[in-house]
C-alpha cells in the first residue's frame, strides 16, 4: 500500500539546481504526439488501472502526488512553495529516489503545475514517459456547500458551482479553483475530478447541521454546519472497518482527526451523522492556533475591552488561540507541548489537559448521539503520533470500558487496534491517507 505521509515533513535543506528538471522550454517542445488524448477506455477496462495526479492547491502553495491506482503506491510527490512570491521553490521526491529541492521562479499556479509536469516526465528523475500516462487528475476542493454530496467530474457547470461557494471558504476555494484551471490549461484532454472536504458530512441530519439562529439565515445564506476533513474521516472510518474485518454499515465509529487543525466525526452505519467543525474550520475542537468553540459574546467583550475590530479578533481566534494561546505562547506544536508536559511545565500541562478534555467531551457527545460507539479512531499528525494525547483522552472515557494496551499505544505508522481484548470499546490508530482517498474517488468516476 501507499507509504503514509502523516507525520512526515519535507526536508528544508535546499539543494539548488542550475535548471528546474530540464526547464520550461523542454516541456514546451514536447511533441504533439506525446500530448495526444489518451485512450481512457483502455485505462479503465483493458489495463484496469491508471496513474492519478492528486493536487492540493493553496493560495501560494501546491502539494502533489502521483499514485498508481493498481498498486496504490505513491510514484512521486512534492510541494511547490511561495508561488508568486520571491524565493519560490519546488520539492520533488520520486519513489525510491532522492528528494530534490529547487529554487526557481513561479509567477503563478500555471507555472507551478508546469514545473510539476516537467518533474514527473523528466528523463532522469521522472516517473512517467509522457503525460499520456497520467489518466486523470484529482483535485482537493475545501468547500462544496450543499451543492456537492459526492465527488464529481469537473466541467464548466461544476467550476461555476465551486465558485459560488467561495463566500463559504474565501481563503481556500479560490486557490483550489486556480489549481484546477491551471491543470485544465496544461492538460486539456485529461479528465479532472473534484473531491470535496465537505461532501462526506452532507449526510448529517437537519438537527445536527442547523444553528440556533433565525431560520432565514439558513434559507437566504445557507448558514449551517458543513464540517471539514471529510476525505480523511471517510478514509479512516472505512479503513477501520476493513482492518477489523467488519461491515462498515454495521458499525458506530468516532473518528478523531487530530492535527494542527482538528475535528471529530460520528459515523453511524456508514454515514456521517455529526461533526465538530462548523460553517468554517474555526468551530469545534481546540486546535493548534484556533480557539474552537467559544461563547460568541466574547467577540464583543474583547472589542470593548481592547478596542479591536472584527478582523483583528478573528485573527486572534484563528492564529493566536488554541493550544498556542492556552500554553501562553509556548508552542502550537504538540511535540513541544508533550516535552513540556513531561518536564512539568505548567503552561504545557494546561494546554494538554484542556485539549484532551475537549476531545473527550466531543467523543462523549457523539457516543450519545449514536446511542453507543463500537470504535474510536485516532488519525492525523497528533492522533497518529501522540501516545500521550491518546492515553490522556481515553482516561476521560472510562465509562466506555476502554483498556489501552501500553505497548500497542506506543507503536507508530500502523493500522492497529491499541486496546486489549478485554476492552469493551475498540480504540484504533489509522494513519490517514487523503491523497489515496482522492485517487480512489477519481478512478471511480473516470
Amino acid at each position: 500500500m501507499l507509504e503514509r505521509r502523516a507525520g512526515s515533513r519535507y526536508d528544508e535543506q535546499n539543494t539548488e539546481k542550475s535548471e528546474a528538471f530540464g526547464g520550461v522550454a523542454a516541456f514546451r517542445q514536447q511533441s504533439q504526439n506525446d500530448r495526444a488524448k489518451p485512450n481512457y477506455n483502455n485505462y479503465g477496462k483493458e489495463e484496469n488501472y491508471m496513474k492519478v495526479l492528486v493536487i492540493n492547491c493553496g493560495s501560494s502553495s501546491l502539494k502533489f502526488q502521483l499514485i498508481d491506482s493498481e498498486t496504490e503506491e505513491c510514484l512521486a510527490k512534492g510541494l511547490c512553495e511561495r508561488i508568486g512570491i520571491e524565493g519560490s521553490m519546488i520539492t520533488y521526491a520520486p519513489q525510491g529516489g532522492e528528494k530534490e529541492k529547487t529554487t526557481t521562479p513561479m509567477s503563478d499556479h500555471t507555472e507551478a503545475i508546469r514545473l510539476v509536469l516537467e518533474a514527473l516526465t523528466n528523463a532522469a528523475t521522472g516517473v512517467v514517459k509522457n503525460l499520456d500516462e497520467i489518466g486523470a487528475v484529482g483535485h482537493r476542493v475545501v468547500h462544496g456547500g450543499e451543492k456537492f454530496a459526492k465527488s464529481v467530474i469537473i466541467d464548466g457547470e461544476v467550476l461555476k458551482a465551486i465558485e459560488e461557494c467561495n463566500d463559504l471558504a474565501p481563503l481556500h476555494n479560490p486557490a483550489n479553483l486556480i489549481g484546477i484551471n491551471a491543470c485544465r490549461k496544461l492538460m486539456p484532454e485529461t479528465p479532472m475530478v473534484a473531491v470535496f472536504d465537505t461532501a462526506f458530512h452532507q449526510t448529517m441530519p437537519e438537527e445536527a447541521y442547523l444553528y440556533g439562529l433565525p431560520y432565514e439565515y439558513y434559507r437566504n445564506y445557507k448558514v449551517r454546519r458543513y464540517g471539514f476533513h471529510g476525505t480523511s474521516h471517510s478514509y479512516v472510518s472505512k479503513r477501520a472497518a476493513e482492518v477489523l474485518g467488519k461491515r462498515y454499515e454495521d458499525l458506530k465509529i468516532i473518528v478523531c482527526h487530530l492535527g494542527n487543525g482538528a475535528s471529530v466525526s460520528a459515523v453511524k452505519n456508514g454515514r456521517c451523522v455529526d461533526t465538530s467543525m462548523g460553517m468554517t474550520p474555526l468551530q469545534g475542537l481546540i486546535m493548534g492556533t484556533r480557539s474552537g468553540d467559544i461563547d460568541p459574546a466574547i467577540v464583543e467583550f474583547i472589542a470593548h475591552k481592547e478596542g479591536k475590530n472584527i478582523d483583528e479578533i478573528m485573527n486572534i481566534l484563528n492564529k493566536k488561540s488554541g493550544v498556542l494561546g492556552l500554553s501562553d505562547n509556548l508552542s502550537s506544536d504538540f511535540r513541544d507541548l508533550e516535552a513540556g508536559y513531561d518536564r512539568g511545565d505548567e503552561n504545557a500541562i494546561r494546554a494538554m489537559r484542556t485539549f484532551c478534555y475537549n476531545v473527550a467531551k466531543y467523543v462523549g457527545a457523539y457516543t450519545a448521539s449514536m446511542n453507543g460507539v463500537d470504535v474510536i479512531c485516532f488519525t492525523a499528525g497528533v492522533g497518529e503520533n501522540g501516545p500521550l494525547v491518546r492515553s490522556m483522552i481515553c482516561e476521560y472515557l472510562g465509562y466506555l470500558g476502554i483498556a489501552l494496551d501500553p505497548e500497542l499505544n506506543n507503536r507508530r505508522g500502523e493500522d492497529i487496534a491499541i486496546t486489549t481484548p478485554e476492552s469493551r470499546t475498540t480504540v484504533m490508530v489509522i494513519p490517514t491517507n487523503e491523497e489515496l482517498a482522492i485517487a480512489r474517488e477519481t478512478v471511480a468516476l473516470v
